[in-house]
């Protein structure tokens, strides 16, 4: 295999490229699709200074913002968006995001992403654990990486990969470091992420992760449906309870929605990989979520179907735990203990689909899982997945 890379930024060594461009035609690659990855930095308003990695690989486009977490900002596949309509207008630099701003509650002034990391050592709602205190989603999303580079597969099937590494560390407190890495195919709809986190303290060390994968029009309207093979669902809340009997469809846009989220325990195939779909009203739009239910054993939905100008959005979740406060979940066993030099990896892919064949054939696998599992779906909270 001929890997041919760059080092965009490495704050260790002192480099860091202002811009970046490579392509099909700079490399005299054969592809069959026109592609290219190119780095910029932001400038003016609530974005200046924010570092950004737009990958197109001929048919799906998504960009990637180091400064942020190296979370997902936008993307699009074919002319439909991936993403949503935040009241946030990022990517917001994360020297102007006080996480502990209303009592933790900040980090929802820097929230517009596609997809964002909630983590490393914590995640859920904010509080005072251990006499600690914690704010919302953790701090990861918030922080930039040291080091980003970017690889190009010279061979079939010219993997195009970035990669950055980000720490949360602190002093007398934890020592996490992620590698990410976003992986895509060259006229593919599909991207990878393979996440590893390290615990590089001399004692052990708690870590949490979910991944916040939010969507709006035009995968999510009013008739879209969230599919997935259920062993066990709850609500989290009795608001969430509300709509169990609609719990897989959803509304269109609708001023004054309180947001409802649901738990799942999905069934999987012998090798613990699971999946979910959300598709449109008319089944011929898609968005797949694949993961590994050893990697990311927890699912979470999140819906947020206010008005467009509120943010419009429903949440897919793959997560080590549930959303709720550390405390509670680590009472339930759900918090990972790495020992010292220990690592948490796991690899998961979002698949766009655009046409009624695509979306049917995932529809297809869903049901070959849920054909071997009982559903039981709970209509009110259950106390092993929430305090409520």
């Amino acid at each position: 295999m001929r890997i041919k890379s760059w080092t965009l930024t490495d704050v260790a060594n002192d480099v860091w490229l202002d811009s970046f461009a490579v392509g099909n035609d700079s490399l005299r690659l054969q592809t069959p699709h026109d592609w290219s990855i190119h780095k910029r930095t932001l400038r003016g308003g609530p974005r200046d200074g924010v570092d950004l990695i737009e990958v197109h690989n001929g048919a799906l486009s998504y960009t990637i913002l180091p400064t942020r977490g190296m979370g997902l900002w936008r993307g699009e596949y074919r002319g439909n968006l991936l993403g949503w309509q935040s009241p946030v207008q990022g990517p917001v630099h994360p020297k102007i995001v006080a996480l502990s701003e209303r009592n933790g509650l900040g980090w929802l002034r820097g929230f517009d992403e596609w997809l964002c990391r909630c983590g490393l050592s914590s995640n859920g709602p904010p509080g005072v654990d251990n006499g600690s205190p914690l704010t919302l989603h953790g701090r990861i999303a918030n922080l930039p990486a040291h080091q980003v580079d970017v690889r190009v597969n010279l061979d079939p099937p010219y993997e195009l990969s970035v990669v950055g590494r980000v720490a949360e560390t602190e002093l007398f407190g934890p020592h996490l470091h992620l590698t990410a890495t976003v992986t895509t195919v060259p006229g593919s709809g599909r991207l990878v992420i393979h996440d590893e986190v390290e615990n590089r303290s001399s004692a052990p060390a708690e870590m949490q992760m979910l991944y916040h994968c939010n969507v709006g029009p035009p995968f999510l309207e009013a008739g879209s449906r969230m599919m997935a093979p259920i062993r066990e669902m709850a609500p989290l809340t009795k608001r969430a309870a509300e709509g169990m009997d609609t719990f897989e469809s959803y509304v269109g846009p609708t001023a004054g929605f309180t947001e409802q989220v649901y738990a799942y325990d999905l069934a999987a195939d012998t090798a613990e990989k699971t999946l979910v779909l959300l598709s449109n009203s008319t089944g011929d739009r898609g968005l797949a979520l694949r993961f590994n239910r050893k990697e990311l054993p927890w699912f979470v939905v999140w819906k947020n179907t206010a008005a467009v100008e509120d943010g419009y959005v429903t949440g897919l979740e793959p997560a080590t735990n549930l959303p709720n406060f550390k405390t509670f979940e680590r009472q339930q066993g759900r918090v990972v203990v790495l020992p010292p030099g220990g690592r948490w990896q796991c690899q998961w892919s979002i698949e766009a689909l655009d046409t009624r064949e695509g979306v049917s054939q995932v529809l297809q696998e869903i049901a070959t899982l849920q054909a071997h599992s009982r559903r039981v779906i709970h209509r009110t909270p259950q106390a092993k997945f929430s305090p409520s």
